[in-house]
């Protein structure tokens, strides 16, 4: 399977809320939002390995409520995909709905297995839904 299948699979098991499957394509020490600074955005939040990444999904699922979210393209290079989106959600703790044009990366090992992950955003647009 190549990598652009495994994306494709992803968020497909994003869409049907089944974290299991994405957990099965991620290396046991993926670094989660890597090369990023942490700027205080609750869902945002550079970490290493499964457990981070499965946080990540219970907190996304728990306080955001996506009216939008659509995969525009996919670009594959190297060991990499990057997926361009759009996404439109509200933030439930704020009551903040915000809209952003995302790029994710995904980083590939040689075994298939996700490595690496990055959520490219306008972290403003975040910050502002999150904060009180």
């Amino acid at each position: 399977m190549s990598n652009l299948d495994v994306v494709k699979e992803i968020y497909g098991a994003f869409g049907r809320g089944d974290v299991p499957a994405i957990m099965e394509r991620l290396a046991e020490d993926i670094e989660w939002e890597h090369d990023s600074v942490d700027h205080g955005i609750p869902y945002l939040k550079p970490g290493r390995g499964r457990e981070h990444v499965l946080a990540f999904f219970q907190r996304i699922g728990r306080d955001a409520e996506f009216t939008r979210f659509e995969v525009e393209n996919l670009l594959v290079g190297g060991d990499q995909v990057a997926a361009i989106l759009r996404v439109e959600a509200t933030y439930r703790p704020t009551g903040k709905h915000f809209s952003d044009y995302e790029i994710h990366v995904w980083s590939f090992d040689g075994r298939g297995r996700v490595r690496g992950f990055k959520h490219v955003v306008d972290t403003h647009v975040h910050l502002l839904a999150t904060s009180p």
